[in-house]
């Protein structure tokens, strides 16, 4: 049993060692989980697509999309629904602030659309375009697998958490 569990720790430091963070041209990932909000708790799913290279060290950009949906209620009188549907633009600079190859960090702006429902009349907001700033992370445990923590981005507020599945 311990020669099992030796080899596993083994097998997964060596898997974390060869992570790679950065997403390249060509390739996507796919992005999912929960917010952090004052209007109830948003789920999200997005995906993320690799358009430019920088040259050197200086990153790389990625385009995107992202669809969200919380609902909240409020002594079951008054009840929220908000979806959210957004694309987005981000710059991936790690390799320029020279963090661990595991380690992807971006900054970058969002655009969408915030679509609102309420049950009670004369409580409620309007639905509307918005555009937004975020600025996140992710945490590669494999050359596939990652954790991600944004800041920001609009549709979700606030601050998100969730994995990263690159394709």
């Amino acid at each position: 049993m311990k020669k099992l569990l030796v080899v596993l720790v083994l097998l997964i430091a060596i898997t974390a060692v060869f992570a790679q963070a950065r997403l390249e041209k060509g390739k996507m990932q796919v992005n999912a989980g929960f917010g952090v909000s004052g209007w109830g708790v948003p789920i999200y799913v997005g995906a993320d697509y690799g358009v430019y290279d920088l040259e050197g060290n200086l990153g790389n950009i990625t385009a995107g999309g992202e669809l969200s949906y919380r609902h909240w209620n409020y002594s079951n009188y008054y009840k929220y629904s908000i979806i959210g549907i957004s694309v987005n633009g981000n710059w991936h600079f790690g390799e320029l602030i020279n963090m661990p190859s595991k380690v992807d960090t971006y900054a970058g702006l969002s655009l969408g659309y915030t679509i609102w429902s309420a049950n009670h009349e004369g409580l409620s907001y309007g639905s509307g375009l918005y555009f937004a700033g975020q600025a996140g992370a992710r945490y590669f445990f494999t050359d596939k697998l990652g954790a991600q923590i944004e800041a920001g981005g609009g549709t979700v507020s606030g601050l998100k958490l969730g994995i990263t599945y690159k394709l």
